[in-house]
């Protein structure tokens, strides 16, 4: 009996100086001790080996160390609940919470409505239509004929379903919906998504965006053309921007040229960008042909436009001088929050 008086002293001992500072030392504490398989619950189990004359008096002793233990084990628990409290009321519920980072518009949507911003104002209007679509909208109606080179699988994207239905590779079939309408005059921009069966690199993504322009009306000449576009680098570039076009070739228009300016990224001293040539070609364009106008039901000997077509992510890569297209459809947050609200 003595000797399990002292082992319990010395159990007494022991919890006394455990130290418990927060809730993980609170449970190990109590898994220790007042656990399934604890220091209590083994103690208990000793009952049977103690003598019938001392059952007694040893459970006695039994008890009173339980109710030491259990008891030590509620002030523990109270102790740690009042200082979380203390904590919590400490907390000044008045003050204003941490703001939320703002996020900021995509480079390719800061540039889309700088485009569509700088059209308005020259009395153009926004048409949009569907990226699924037909072949006569697509190609036929442009003045492509089947052998064209731009109908080659390595090119299009066509629905397996159906081949004459495609994802589309400009917007110029929208240009062809509007036109079908023959509500003339047409003065119209067509921003939107678009796709191409190309390798992705630097330079060329399998979708990306366009801005196509075009404009119908009596006596429209290739002089109205060239100011439209001139107006338009001015206002997206700047005054010191240099301009030059140079004779194209395009199914849809005739005569057709393609608009260059100089590399804002090595200010035309020559990079990867500009092939070092300090040049970059930022559109196509030209006066619609005749055979397009007749194709939509317009007559190609009272009405003459002119059309052009850009890619919202070589503009958007001269703007910020970003040097691989590849970035903007990344959605890497680092890349993407440099751009501000605009």
């Amino acid at each position: 009996m003595n000797q399990l008086l002292a082992q319990l002293e010395q159990y007494k001992k022991e919890i006394e100086t455990s130290i418990v500072s927060n809730k993980e030392d609170l449970e190990t504490f109590r898994i220790k001790y007042l656990g399934t398989k604890g220091l209590l619950k083994t103690i208990m189990g000793e009952m049977k080996h103690v003598p019938v004359d001392q059952k007694k008096e040893a459970g006695q002793l039994l008890n009173e160390f339980k109710v030491f233990v259990e008891s030590f084990y509620s002030e523990l628990s109270a102790k740690m609940e009042s200082s979380e409290s203390a904590i919590k009321n400490e907390i000044d519920i008045s003050l204003p919470g941490h703001p939320l980072p703002l996020g900021s518009r995509h480079p390719i949507s800061i540039v889309h409505n700088k485009i569509v911003s700088i059209f308005q104002r020259l009395g153009f209007s926004v048409a949009e239509g569907p990226e699924i679509e037909d072949d006569w909208h697509n190609f036929t109606a442009l003045n492509l004929p089947e052998n064209h080179p731009a109908r080659d699988m390595q090119d299009t994207f066509y629905i397996s379903q159906n081949p004459d239905w495609l994802l589309r590779t400009h917007t110029s079939s929208v240009q062809i919906r509007e036109m079908q309408k023959n509500d003339l005059p047409l003065r119209i921009i067509c921003p939107g998504r678009v796709y191409r069966n190309e390798t992705i690199s630097a330079r060329a993504h399998c979708f990306f965006n366009q801005v196509e322009g075009l404009y119908i009306a009596e006596n429209v000449s290739f002089a109205d053309l060239k100011q439209t576009l001139y107006f338009f680098v001015k206002e997206m570039f700047g005054e010191g921007v240099k301009v030059r076009f140079r004779p194209s070739y395009f199914p849809f228009t005739e005569p057709s040229a393609e608009m260059d300016i100089s590399c804002l990224i090595c200010s035309g001293k020559g990079c990867s960008v500009c092939k070092r040539t300090g040049w970059v070609e930022i559109l196509g364009c030209g006066m619609v042909h005749p055979s397009v106008l007749d194709n939509c039901g317009i007559d190609s000997n009272k009405y003459t436009g002119f059309a052009f077509g850009m890619g919202i992510e070589r503009i958007t890569m001269l703007t910020y001088q970003v040097k691989d297209l590849r970035l903007f459809s990344e959605n890497d947050v680092r890349f993407l929050k440099q751009f501000t609200q605009a």
